[in-house]
């Protein structure tokens, strides 16, 4: 079964610090310098709110993830346990944001060595002259897969409120249930 973090909205208190965190974990730049004009700031997780509660919304890494089955290039696959996007592949065609029931996955810029990448070749039909558009990529939890620590949300919660579940942690969940529901006999 595919790890993924979970936010508890009764510990939630909306300060977005978790996707600070994200943003600073896939960035190479230093988000904080005030002379960087070009930066990519695009968490990967998002914190919704309401009158009453508050929570981040982010991939679940679903086991028959919609977002890979309807990929037309085969840019999102499973990678030891998590639902990852190659950004090198990814065309930025909307299919996978449309098919994710969570909304879990956006569109932002596609940077590569801190800069911006524009499509190559992109020509306006009207003026018969090269576009200088910029690529844009599907976007949404990695887990952060190539951090040391794992995921910079759960890291950084002043309130704990992330968890990462694991295959084991479903397991024992639904054991106690079961046993929870058998002592009400």
């Amino acid at each position: 079964m595919n790890t993924f973090v979970i936010a508890d909205p009764n510990k939630c208190i909306g300060c977005r610090t978790c996707q600070i965190a994200c943003v600073i974990a896939h960035s190479d730049e230093d988000i904080f310098n005030p002379e960087c004009k070009n930066i990519s700031f695009n968490p990967r997780l998002t914190v919704v709110k309401t009158a009453t509660v508050s929570a981040p919304i982010q991939c679940r890494h679903c086991e028959d993830a919609p977002c890979a089955n309807v990929c037309p290039n085969g840019s999102i696959s499973n990678i030891n346990g998590s639902i990852q996007i190659n950004e090198e592949t990814c065309i930025g065609c909307k299919t996978c944001l449309t098919a994710c029931p969570l909304g879990a996955i956006e569109l932002v810029d596609y940077y590569k060595d801190g800069e911006k990448v524009l499509q190559p070749n992109l020509i306006d039909m009207d003026s018969k002259t090269l576009c200088f558009k910029e690529r844009i990529i599907a976007n949404k939890c990695d887990l952060c897969i190539n951090r040391e620590k794992g995921p910079a949300c759960v890291e950084v919660c002043p309130t704990d409120a992330f968890k990462i579940v694991k295959d084991e942690d479903i397991k024992q969940s639904v054991k106690d249930k079961r046993n929870k529901s058998v002592s009400l006999l």
